[in-house]
């Protein structure tokens, strides 16, 4: 599944093409995809303006100028196409190739000079159409924690969360409920950028007093670098215009240990080996050697 840097290049590469554009037709070649499509979709949406594209946790977020808002999330395989002038680009960059073939077409942005596709050939993706004032009481987005670039993350807050918790860190920092958005690649590598066990209970570190341990202190920045770095590197290929065919892009070449089983560690004061292991049926990459903290 995408994770929240996919989305963001996502979201930063449609919004040349969608921001400010009228919807002069919406077009549904079925009707739902992994859940039906909201009632009068279609004729709720045209003619109304995209005031502007956002984004919270692996939710992409385009906002009309009627105050309603569509929803959308890419699943497992969706992907958007922007077509204009004769050209053809599918924005963001993904850990796995995007799928073009036009039978997995199933909706179609028409905005007068151009065209926006979504295709998904798992139809695991949704959309729904909700006003932004309820976006927070919708059950997608209640209980979210703060996004892993967001000032309100910091190790404090984390240490609130963590006390006492049994659970691994890496199953911890997976809960939308305390960070929105974080998947398990980049926790895979923000976990070995702080050197920090993904099987420690993350109870573990806090002390007694409810205050982050030397471990929790290192592994925000950590998070907030590995993310920052990859939504960097989408935005990078979407300037360059390189990689519109959605295939592995410059971030995925980097990965540390994520995918990487059997590999030397990438800590220049490191002599192991990147390992693999199963926690709560997702795949763990880490470094045996340097992250025992």
């Amino acid at each position: 599944m995408p994770e929240l840097p996919e989305v963001e290049t996502v979201r930063r590469g449609l919004a040349p093409a969608m921001e400010g554009r009228v919807i002069e037709r919406l077009e549904l070649r079925r009707a739902d995809l992994r859940f039906p499509f909201p009632e009068d979709f279609a004729r709720a949406v045209e003619g109304k303006r995209i005031a502007a594209l956002g984004r919270r946790a692996k939710y992409l977020l385009i906002d009309l100028d009627d105050g309603m808002t569509i929803v959308a999330h890419l699943g497992m395989s969706g992907s958007y196409r922007v077509e204009a002038n004769g050209v053809a680009e599918t924005p963001g960059d993904f850990h796995l190739p995007r799928n073009a073939a036009a039978t997995h077409d199933h909706v179609v942005f028409h905005l007068g000079d151009g065209r926006v596709i979504y295709n998904d050939p798992r139809r695991f993706g949704f959309m729904k159409l909700l006003t932004r004032t309820g976006l927070d009481a919708d059950p997608s987005f209640i209980g979210l924690g703060p996004e892993p670039t967001g000032n309100s993350l910091d190790a404090e807050f984390l240490a609130t969360r963590f006390a006492g918790k049994t659970q691994s860190v890496k199953a911890a920092l997976l809960d939308q409920r305390n960070i929105a958005g974080l998947g398990n690649i980049y926790v895979c590598e923000a976990l070995w950028r702080a050197r920090l066990s993904p099987f420690r209970a993350a109870g573990h570190l806090v002390t007694p007093a409810g205050k982050p341990r030397d471990g929790l202190k290192r592994l925000v920045p950590a998070i907030r670098e590995v993310i920052a770095e990859a939504i960097e590197a989408g935005g990078s290929t979407l300037r360059d215009h390189r990689k519109t065919d959605g295939t592995l892009g410059y971030f995925q070449h980097s990965f540390s240990v994520y995918d990487r089983t059997g590999a030397s560690c990438r800590h220049e004061d490191c002599n192991g080996t990147v390992a693999r292991a199963v926690q709560t049926g997702r795949s763990t990459f880490y470094c045996p050697a340097c992250q025992k903290g």
